[in-house]
């Protein structure tokens, strides 16, 4: 069965900690491709600071294009309306039902979950892969992993993770003040967002 990894979010844009987390998962857990779902239209976000999906789209593709096993979806960027994880979740596992996905996500999102449309369906069609930094697990996460397991069903393993102090908003100020973001994204994705100076427009 092949095993895919999804790690969805707004990618305002990509940076090089998401490229990590990805390849962190990916080597972690044996799993064959790791897919990158840039969102559409995300109900939990502010819209004023978010580039359109079409560009998000084309900055993730640079970021991906480096590692063979990545590979991105437009999937949530051509859906109309909010975007929800269940409904994507469910798309994909339509259009290949004998894949296992691996949803990847940081270990606080755990404790967030349960307020997404549909949390049961994320749960039943996934196996969580909850990245913990440091590899550090305090009984509030071991408490609130239980309590999912029991209400829902959830397969949550652990992932370690490495502590990188990257931000997608600190990147968005860098780029509106003029400052560098070597090394924080990759090179492709700078001279991209240096070239195009779409961040100073916003």
């Amino acid at each position: 069965m092949k095993k895919t990894g999804i790690l969805g979010g707004t990618f305002n844009p990509i940076h090089n900690g998401h490229l990590l987390l990805a390849e962190t998962a990916r080597q972690y857990c044996g799993l064959d491709e790791i897919l990158l779902i840039p969102s559409g239209c995300s109900y939990m976000k502010e819209q004023s600071e978010i580039l359109p999906g079409s560009i998000r789209l084309q900055i993730v593709k640079l970021a991906a294009s480096e590692n063979p096993y990545f590979k991105v979806s437009d999937i949530e960027v051509r859906r109309e309306g909010n975007s929800y994880t269940f409904e994507t979740l469910l798309e994909l596992k339509k259009q290949d039902p004998d894949q296992q996905l691996f949803y990847i996500v940081g270990a606080d999102t755990l404790f967030h979950m349960e307020s997404w449309k549909s949390p049961e369906i994320i749960f039943k069609n996934t196996v969580t892969l909850a990245a913990v930094r440091d590899g550090f697990l305090d009984d509030k996460l071991n408490d609130q992993t239980r309590y999912l397991a029991d209400k829902y069903g959830a397969d949550i393993r652990f992932l370690p993770s490495l502590h990188m102090e990257i931000s997608s908003t600190d990147i968005r100020n860098r780029c509106r003040r003029g400052n560098s973001i070597r090394y924080l994204v990759p090179e492709s994705v700078r001279l991209f967002l240096e070239e195009s100076r779409l961040y100073q427009e916003l």
